[in-house]
């Protein structure tokens, strides 16, 4: 899997399934992630656990 993948938000690992995109892909875009070809992904969100979310008033 590609690196930029493992760093995605929407990335998920899993022992039973296997890792896959959560996100509902189009069968192109689909095709890119299960061949590895993600450079250009334009869903990508890098994951930051420690990000802190303002609430706006």
């Amino acid at each position: 899997m590609a690196d930029r993948c493992d760093q995605c938000t929407y990335f998920v690992e899993d022992d039973e399934y296997g890792d896959y995109c959560s996100l509902n892909l189009d069968e192109d875009e689909m095709e890119k992630f299960l061949t590895g070809n993600t450079e250009q992904c334009h869903y990508f969100r890098l994951y930051d656990e420690y990000k802190i979310v303002q609430k706006q008033n």
